[in-house]
């Protein structure tokens, strides 16, 4: 049996491109949301490393199972990826219960972030219901908050 690591609340939602998640990005943080609990996660391109660069640091490089090289940053990597390399692995379907989202949520964000969506991550669970109207507000697709943690 796996042990349960209490991994705090974590809000996703995933933005079709770098576009629109940048906007979204730009709005959490007009709304106080600190720079240091958003993640992003996408497709390896230039476009994405300079996008992540520019918001949050320095990228990434991760490989993600069924995805390809991605370009990260922030905590929700280190929680999904973590000690047994869990993206590269299984991929993004098969690590958001970690965050406590349902099989069929991480599925989703899978295809919409394989697609060229860019998946942003708020992790505050204080700030969970402003962080999804935000996303919800600017287009995050399938923006939820992992409510389902340590019962998924």
């Amino acid at each position: 049996m796996a042990l349960e690591v209490e991994t705090g609340r974590f809000t996703v939602g995933v933005f079709q491109d770098i576009d629109w998640a940048e906007k979204g990005v730009d709005a959490l943080r007009r709304q106080g949301i600190a720079v240091e609990s958003l993640s992003i996660l996408g497709k390896a391109s230039p476009e994405m490393s300079a996008f992540i660069e520019r918001t949050l640091g320095a990228p990434q490089t991760l490989e993600i199972h069924d995805l390809g090289p991605a370009m990260t940053h922030g905590p929700l990597v280190a929680v999904l990826q973590g000690s047994d390399q869990g993206l590269t692995k299984t991929g993004i379907a098969g690590t958001m219960r970690r965050v406590g989202f349902q099989s069929h949520d991480g599925r989703i964000f899978h295809v919409l972030t394989g697609r060229g969506g860019v998946m942003v991550a708020i992790h505050s669970e204080p700030r969970a219901a402003d962080a999804l109207a935000v996303l919800h507000s600017y287009g995050g697709g399938n923006a939820a908050i992992g409510a389902w943690t340590g019962r998924v």
